[in-house]
């Protein structure tokens, strides 16, 4: 569904009741996945850990989302043509650069 068709279907009241019952029963979609997920690796991972190891916690296995800060237009397309290089890919067209 894209934004749009989110727009059109869901107006400002369905919207906050959804953030309201999100606040009282956690995140939903992926970011529910990835707690439930860090919390079997973390039980794993403790059930596996040797004797006076150091005890894990479902923190050391979520993934950090957003905590790199926003790119400027100029870090996105440096990180693209990295990708592209990578991928033994060649660049075509107008070169903004020069």
């Amino acid at each position: 569904m894209t934004v749009a068709d989110l727009d059109s279907r869901l107006d400002s009241y369905e919207l906050s009741e959804w953030m309201v019952f999100e606040k009282m029963t956690g995140p939903l979609g992926r970011r529910r996945g990835d707690i439930q997920a860090a919390t079997v690796a973390a039980a794993i991972a403790n059930a596996n850990r040797p004797k006076g190891g150091r005890k894990f916690t479902v923190k050391d296995f979520l993934i950090p989302y957003g905590e790199a800060g926003r790119k400027t237009p100029e870090q996105m397309l440096a990180a693209v043509r990295d990708i592209n290089t990578s991928l033994g890919g060649v660049e075509h067209g107008r070169n903004p650069d020069g």
